[in-house]
């Protein structure tokens, strides 16, 4: 499997532990995921199978009807007995429980909206494929959401942060021992995700032969696998020579050698370990934002919005298949531009 490409590789681990989950779950369930392979992604199939895991948990605490039954043991007609009222006494559950290992879990709206929508997806295959005769889960309103601040790092702090990563200054002596042997590539990696605003997990699938200088692209897989050129100006040019160059004296691991980035152990880096880097740097320039690789996407896209004022643009080098998602992100600018533009048009000659 080691000579498969990084997203092949991600895929077939994403549906192994997916059997895994299914297993857990009611038998009518591998129906459902069977009948939703075509159009989604193996991804987005596990996170269904973790909030049906939990919903099908609340069942067997929490009804008295299905307490006595394993999961395993809860059937079609049980879902089609459950009320709206049911389903709201989830909803209920879903802000504060206690998971398999008695830890608390807290959801807030965002959590129980995902968790609420995977619900109704699931109503949905069966009403629809008329296994069940009513469905309580249409019925269900979701939960108010608040919209959130959009969190973006401001130019000043863009520059603090690549300065941090070349020098270390502010790290601890125990971080700058890593830091010497990491800066190079954690200055490319930091430079890439600000210049491109390409995605954390197509940051860390990137191979050696993904990236043509010739042309300044990289070649990356976006969600469900969609292969497409993102574009990168000279700073990422600088920071990825300077990274190759290092990267030349490195012995991979062996199933490890096609990988851009490596970690201190030669092997591919993970997502996880890209997410614990942003965030070391960037506690140090602006502790009171929570700055994750997500939020250096956002910052480039803020950028490129007012560089270019193009929000379809935007949209399709963010790989955003919606435009509106696009725009619910950056509405606030929209807004300043609109408000920049009221002076623009002259009715009558200025004396």
């Amino acid at each position: 499997m080691s000579n498969l490409p990084y997203y092949e590789q991600k895929d077939i681990e994403n549906v192994k532990k997916l059997r895994d989950l299914i297993r857990e779950l009611p038998p009518f369930c591998a129906e459902f995921f069977r009948g939703i392979e075509p159009r989604t992604s193996s991804r987005t199939r596990i996170a269904y199978a973790y909030d049906l895991k939990i919903f099908f948990e609340f069942l067997q605490k929490e009804n008295p009807v299905l307490s006595h039954l394993s999961v395993r043991e809860i059937s079609l007609d049980h879902l089609e007995q459950l009320t709206v009222t049911d389903l709201e006494e989830y909803m209920e559950y879903l802000k504060y429980r206690f998971n398999e290992k008695n830890q608390e879990v807290v959801n807030k709206e965002r959590g129980i909206m995902r968790k609420i929508s995977s619900l109704k997806s699931f109503y949905n295959y069966f009403f629809r494929n008329e296994k069940i005769r009513t469905n309580p889960a249409a019925l269900v309103r979701m939960p108010k959401l608040h919209e959130k601040e959009i969190i973006r790092l401001d130019i000043d702090e863009v520059a603090e942060l690549l300065d941090e990563v070349e020098q270390g200054n502010s790290l601890t002596d125990k971080q700058k021992a890593f830091h010497e042997k990491t800066k190079v590539r954690d200055l490319a990696i930091l430079t890439l995700l600000l210049g491109t605003g390409i995605r954390v997990s197509e940051c860390v699938g990137l191979d050696i032969a993904d990236v043509d200088f010739k042309n300044g692209g990289i070649r990356i897989h976006r969600k469900g696998g969609k292969e497409v050129t993102v574009y990168f100006g000279d700073e990422v040019e600088e920071a990825l020579l300077s990274y190759l160059e290092e990267r030349e004296g490195v012995q991979p691991e062996s199933g490890h050698e096609e990988a851009l980035f490596l970690s201190l152990q030669r092997k591919r880096m993970s997502v996880r370990s890209v997410e614990n880097l942003v965030k070391k740097y960037a506690k140090i320039v602006t502790p009171l934002k929570k700055i994750t690789p997500h939020k250096l996407r956002s910052t480039y896209g803020t950028n490129l919005y007012r560089e270019t004022g193009d929000i379809y643009l935007v949209a399709d080098v963010l790989g955003h298949s919606d435009v509106n998602t696009t725009k619910k992100h950056y509405a606030a600018l929209e807004d300043e531009r609109r408000r920049s533009a009221r002076n623009a048009v002259r009715l009558r000659e200025q004396e």
